[in-house]
């Protein structure tokens, strides 16, 4: 049970601190807070923790979800002003699940054991947050005309064919693609006794293309800076992962539509 509300409340603060880092809500839609000594933020407005706590959460106690992925999406006018819609930047939270129940050891390489204590899960917590906070900083800003939505994957060797999490409904897995190039980075993996979540995220090549110029990210700030358009981006180290793709996912049923600075009626 621990190890459940600890993976909640990091995939809970993650998803906030790309939301924040990213200026995808107003500044003022978040409250302060601090986790391990790290300073974080959250989301006072309650659409976003209700989609959070009802339908991600509820997936994760059936161990249904395999992979969350937020997106954040542009909208562009192409020709015949027809308005095309493709992912400018993705983000990844995969989870793992342990098959006989209870239990404290966790296989590595299928030939070596690895006690997970409470202290390992803490420093592997802290790392992921401060990597967020990295490349968070280290990403050129986002247009004003995007909006996120987020998309689960489930197993389906377990996953009854019609579930559908609260706020969430079937989506089209492969209705979106990417705008330019992506690139792929490898974030960080915390693991408990009884799960087991893996961060990646992708971006279009010409939001990273300094980032790439070396292989070094530079130091982490105190206390993190949201991105504006004037910030300087350095560079970050990147790491293709390899994909697991899942045939079955769900989109949130209505569109967290947003403005730059402001949020749309939709979202309140």
């Amino acid at each position: 049970r621990t190890s459940l509300v600890f993976v909640k409340r990091m995939m809970a603060v993650a998803v906030s601190t790309i939301t924040y880092l990213r200026g995808i809500f107003p500044e003022d839609a978040y409250r302060s807070r601090y986790l391990e000594g790290e300073h974080v933020w959250t989301p006072i407005a309650h659409k976003f923790r209700d989609i959070l706590l009802m339908g991600c959460f509820e997936a994760l106690e059936k161990q249904y979800v395999s992979r969350l992925q937020p997106v954040i999406i542009i909208s562009k006018e192409h020709l015949f002003f027809l308005v095309l819609q493709c992912i400018t930047e993705s983000y990844q939270f995969k989870f793992r699940y342990t098959e006989k129940g209870p239990e404290i050891d966790i296989l590595r390489n299928r030939s070596m054991e690895m006690q997970v204590t409470l202290e390992d899960t803490k420093r592997a917590s802290v790392l992921l947050i401060r990597k967020l906070f990295l490349l968070m900083q280290n990403l050129d800003a986002l247009p004003s005309n995007v909006y996120m939505t987020m998309k689960l994957y489930y197993y389906d060797d377990i996953t009854p064919a019609d579930y559908q999490p609260p706020g969430f409904k079937e989506g089209e897995c492969d209705n979106l693609w990417f705008e330019g190039i992506p690139v792929h980075f490898r974030v960080g993996e915390v693991q408990t006794a009884f799960h087991n979540l893996r961060v990646r995220v992708s971006a279009d090549q010409g939001r990273v293309e300094k980032l790439q110029n070396g292989n070094h990210l530079r130091e982490a700030k105190q206390v993190p800076e949201r991105i504006s358009p004037e910030k300087e981006v350095t560079r970050v180290e990147d790491d293709l992962p390899s994909e697991d793709g899942k045939s079955v996912c769900s989109y949130i049923s209505e569109n967290v539509k947003l403005t730059m600075g402001a949020y749309t009626d939709d979202f309140l």
